[in-house]
């Protein structure tokens, strides 16, 4: 444990040192900006017309937190993508290998290290804006703030992904890219073609492999949606299927990841 400690704080002093912690703070910073603007506007009285402080306050976190939870991670795999590669280049590789580490605990702390440098990033956005509403409407949603949990749990499970994908092509545009067609194109296309497509399926073949697929496939339009929601406005997740599936998907990619990486020729 003391490995992977070191090696978890090396990858958030080498994030640091790239700067890719300072340019998400400084967009984080940027955003909170436009939203003290916006904010600026609004009148308290007027926020929610016909219904409660809280329930409005709660209406327009979620509207905020659909975009923010997005742009927080789209912002997260675009720069922790090259933490793998960059470990994998020679002379880098080398060095790190002839330190009293194993390579599991090599890897599973540069994975923990790019978890730290999003977490840090993503609660300083979520409490930024937490604070913003609260001085503004004088209403303090706790809830809110575990959007930040979700937000990178969600990041968690794709940056196994790019892990496994950077061992295997030392590069970090496959793994990148891969994260975001999941994201993006992918979990919404199954969550659909099971939910609301389903109807419009006849071939019983198709709608088997259209299961398999949503099971196996982690749950970003879920996580990122249903799961957020209901977490920080109602306290609780109702469905923890996403949760469980997505968790399983995490380490299946990260086992294999440790394998081949203990396999790989230097």
């Amino acid at each position: 444990m003391k490995n992977i400690r070191i090696m978890t704080m090396s990858t958030l002093r080498e994030a640091m040192s790239k700067k890719v912690f300072i340019v998400f703070i400084a967009i984080s910073l940027v955003v909170l900006i436009i939203q003290v603007l916006v904010f600026s506007l609004f009148k308290t009285n007027t926020l929610a017309p016909g219904m409660s402080l809280a329930e409005g306050i709660s209406r327009l976190e979620i509207m905020m937190i659909s975009s923010l939870a997005g742009l927080c991670l789209l912002l997260s795999i675009f720069s922790c993508s090259s933490f793998i590669p960059s470990m994998l280049e020679k002379g880098n590789i080398d060095l790190l290998l002839s330190k009293p580490v194993s390579r599991t605990e090599l890897l599973l702390g540069k994975y923990f290290g790019g978890l730290l440098v999003v977490f840090i990033n993503i609660l300083f956005l979520i409490l930024g804006v937490w604070l913003i509403v609260g001085l503004k409407f004088g209403f303090w949603n706790i809830a809110f703030l575990y959007s930040s949990l979700i937000i990178t749990f969600t990041f968690a499970v794709l940056y196994s992904l790019i892990v496994l994908l950077g061992i295997m092509t030392q590069g970090s545009m496959s793994g990148m890219m891969a994260a975001y067609f999941i994201y993006i194109v992918l979990s919404p296309l199954l969550h659909f073609a099971k939910f609301k497509g389903a109807n419009f399926i006849e071939n019983e073949t198709l709608k088997t492999i259209i299961d398999w697929f949503y099971y196996i496939i982690p749950k970003t339009q879920e996580l990122m949606n249903d799961t957020l929601v209901s977490l920080t406005t109602k306290n609780y997740i109702e469905n923890y299927q996403p949760l469980a599936t997505s968790f399983a998907f995490l380490l299946v990619m990260l086992i294999f990841s440790v394998l081949i990486f203990r396999k790989k020729d230097f």
